[in-house]
């Protein structure tokens, strides 16, 4: 059971980390706000670091789930941070949906210094990280990731191995492209239902048996309808995808007309005081003139 470090306990992180104790590891936590670092041993065991680099001495693979290109290139690149800190032949795994720029960055600097470096974006949100329940899309090599993988199903039911540096940032930015097509088109097709005059249930379980299922419409369309968007992913966590997606769409060539305008329809959502809504709330927006 090699020993871990996991670097970044917010509301994804946190149950991974606890995932990886339970499941026996020796794990040294790093957050930013020590406190939290704190609290999460007291509920799991394992011990806290004060800085990113103590939290990786002696540690054979470092895991990071932190917010946004800024935090992981501080992290894992900046002045003190971990790349330079870990001995040859450990590894790096980053968890955070970041940029494919970054994480070819960040596996030429392992490189250099020996050290294996793994993009490995998850999606499931956070019921999915506290049932250790995640899907994990992986970039860099064979021989690292056939290391890592039996500790990172520590918290994932389904990891796979995409290509070199970068594929499992670009993979994690198909699937945002499409959750958020989905999204919209199930609000849609629920606002549209109910101005039909239609049972919206009824409809549901009809169509829910054909071409229009989707996890989508099977775990949210109760929720969409009561107006209820605590249950997952916060609007501006998915805006922030979106704009990775955009940007290396407009380095590929790739169109995604669609994935921008509804880029903009959860500007909207914000605007209303939903940036911490889940994404299921763009039906909010469809419905807001209805309010009052």
């Amino acid at each position: 059971m090699p020993n871990v470090a996991f670097l970044g306990l917010g509301v994804m992180g946190s149950p991974m980390a606890g995932w990886l104790q339970r499941k026996g590891h020796s794990v040294t936590v790093f957050n930013r706000t020590a406190a939290k670092a704190q609290r999460w041993c007291e509920q799991y065991g394992g011990q806290a670091a004060a800085t990113p680099v103590a939290a990786v001495q002696g540690a054979e693979i470092v895991f990071s789930c932190v917010g946004d290109d800024p935090d992981l290139r501080a992290i894992a690149l900046g002045a003190g941070g971990v790349i330079a800190a870990m001995r040859p032949g450990t590894i790096f795994v980053d968890h955070t949906t970041a940029s494919a720029d970054l994480a070819r960055e960040i596996a030429a600097a392992g490189n250099a210094r020996g050290v294996h470096c793994l993009d490995a974006p998850v999606s499931g949100g956070q019921a999915g990280a506290e049932n250790g329940k995640l899907t994990v899309m992986v970039g860099g090599e064979a021989a690292p990731f056939a290391t890592a993988e039996p500790v990172i199903r520590s918290f994932s039911h389904n990891v796979r191995l995409l290509g070199p540096a970068g594929s499992g940032q670009l993979t994690k930015m198909v699937n945002q492209i499409a959750i958020a097509g989905v999204v919209q088109g199930l609000a849609e097709a629920l606002n549209f239902a109910r101005k039909a005059g239609l049972d919206v249930a009824t409809v549901i379980d009809t169509i829910s048996k054909g071409a229009a299922q989707s996890w989508q419409m099977e775990n949210r369309w109760k929720t969409m309808s009561d107006g209820k968007f605590d249950f997952g992913f916060a609007v501006e966590w998915m805006r922030k995808d979106l704009r990775i997606c955009l940007q290396e769409a407009r380095n590929n060539g790739a169109e995604l007309p669609v994935a921008a305008l509804v880029d903009q329809f959860y500007a909207d959502v914000i605007g209303m005081g939903g940036k911490r809504w889940d994404t299921s709330s763009l039906i909010a927006r469809l419905n807001r003139h209805e309010k009052g």
